[in-house]
């Protein structure tokens, strides 16, 4: 009986051994998912800014563009200008700072996503960690 329970007190830790690693991996998977939603959720969140200035930027082109260079353009008649030339400015002038803005949202936007780091460190680090202890108790 004494040559038999070196050997089951083996098995009882290399059955341990797996038990605890394939817990461990199973809970570094559920980190895993975590992060990689955290960063999912960064990642629609630049993604809006972007979509808010490109949406802003072809709504300001449709809506307000029109109003603009034309209430520009019959001050400029009046200030003297002939019409042709009026249109012609107050278009270049409303163009210019609607782009302005349109542009400054989307910097913004890529700023932010430029900004982020879309890796996983937590889950990286947590691994190797993993990989270490396991390493040590083998």
């Amino acid at each position: 009986m004494a040559t038999g329970e070196p050997g089951h007190m083996l098995s009882d830790l290399l059955g341990g051994l797996a038990s605890d690693i394939s817990g461990l991996f199973r809970k570094e998977i559920q980190l895993a998912k975590a992060e990689a939603s955290e960063k999912l959720d960064e990642l629609i969140k630049a993604s809006r800014n972007l979509a808010i200035g490109g949406v802003l930027a072809i709504g300001a082109v449709g809506v307000f563009l029109a109003a603009l260079v034309s209430g520009l353009a019959a001050l400029l008649v009046q200030l003297g200008l002939g019409t042709t030339t009026a249109n012609f400015i107050a278009a270049i002038a409303v163009t210019a700072v609607i782009g302005g803005i349109a542009w400054a949202m989307i910097q913004r936007g890529l700023t932010e996503l430029k900004a982020k780091q879309f890796n996983m460190e937590r889950t990286t680090q947590s691994l190797q960690m993993d990989a270490a202890a396991v390493r040590e108790s083998i």
